[in-house]
């Protein structure tokens, strides 16, 4: 209608598009496009959520109370400290709400996820994209970028769709030389996949100026049920609590997500299981003549020649009942995204694109 307009930004966000799940014609699908964990998530989540349908008719914790507890103990943090939201994507958006609006500029890198893009704009913000080095979060590109304006930067560390990281001390230059009015927002979405890793949550509690997030989304097994959670200064958790829903989310997922993290066990297993395979289906499509960089994720990026060969044999794939993830919208069109499955899900799309590769069509 004339004279009804959105903000502006609204109509410059393409709309995100996620892994698709099904190919026409195509049945027993191998899902291998949206980073999921394979084994789904652990017994004691899947009790919790069991249990929890005999309060659906209880409105849920506002405080999100008993999981930050258990977020808190479980990764040796202060649980005053610690926001949980509908996937990390919310706190995310909670950040550009509350930081970011017109006049101000929010950095990204060029191969980083593209909520980070989506967030800027739909808050009025500009959005400034920032070159990487070989598919690497480069510190010193970000730190030229950086103006007066800039009140935001997001880096995915592991970053999605690479795999690749950036070390500890890269990412403390990185803090200690941003403009005074610039938060660093650290997505740790695949964090959990690094052994020993904290996400920088020691940075955090050392510092006014950094911010992690985490999810519940992939290790965990939870995608479905949309859970994550931020950790940051005092200051940062008090103003992202004041735009946070007092119900965002649900009783059921707020039992399973405590299960499963204090399922300490199966998580173990889980990544232990996800560095044995993506070792290995890294070195079986290095064999192939499809090489990736050295992923610390739950999946691999495999190159192709060109985006030509890397849509022919993703096309390749789909006739095999593969599901795998083109990476183009992220400016890497000659590469596939394919996530670390089972083993004997790694073990057929590696053989089918050794077919691929070998001239099947």
């Amino acid at each position: 209608m004339a004279g009804i307009e959105p903000q502006p930004g609204i109509m410059d966000i393409s709309l995100y598009v996620g892994g698709k799940s099904h190919v026409e014609g195509v049945s027993n699908i191998i899902k291998l496009s949206s980073n999921e964990n394979p084994f789904g998530p652990s017994p004691a989540a899947q009790e919790a959520v069991k249990r929890s349908v005999h309060e659906l008719h209880r409105y849920p914790s506002t405080d999100h109370a008993a999981l930050r507890k258990a977020i808190a103990e479980v990764h040796g943090l202060d649980a005053e400290r610690i926001i949980c939201g509908v996937g990390s994507d919310e706190i995310l958006a909670f950040l550009n709400q509350a930081y970011a609006g017109p006049g101000d500029e929010v950095i990204h890198t060029e191969h980083g996820f593209a909520l980070y893009r989506i967030g800027a704009l739909a808050a009025g913000a500009t959005p400034v994209e920032v070159r990487e080095r070989e598919r690497v979060t480069d510190v010193d590109a970000i730190l030229e970028a950086c103006t007066d304006k800039t009140r935001l930067v997001f880096i995915a560390n592991p970053n999605n769709p690479t795999g690749t990281m950036i070390g500890l001390a890269e990412i403390t230059r990185l803090a200690e030389s941003l403009p005074e009015q610039t938060l660093l927002v650290l997505d740790g979405a695949y964090a959990e996949f690094v052994e020993g890793y904290d996400g920088g949550a020691a940075l955090v509690e050392e510092r006014e100026n950094v911010v992690m997030t985490r999810t519940f989304s992939k290790l965990y097994g939870l995608g479905g049920l949309r859970v994550g959670w931020g950790y940051g200064p005092r200051h940062v958790i008090d103003v992202l609590n004041r735009v946070r829903g007092p119900f965002n989310l649900s009783g059921t997922a707020l039992a399973a997500a405590e299960a499963a993290v204090r399922d300490i066990a199966y998580s173990e297993k889980c990544r232990a299981e996800n560095t044995r395979l993506r070792a290995w289906l890294a070195e079986a499509l290095a064999e192939h003549g499809v090489p990736s960089d050295a992923s610390t994720a739950n999946f691999v990026l495999a190159r192709f020649g060109s985006q030509d060969e890397a849509e022919a044999c993703d096309t390749y794939l789909q006739s095999q009942g593969i599901i795998v993830r083109r990476v183009a919208g992220y400016k890497l069109p000659a590469a596939l995204r394919i996530t670390v499955g089972d083993e004997a899900s790694c073990r057929r799309v590696a053989h089918c694109i050794g077919l691929f590769k070998a001239g099947a069509r």
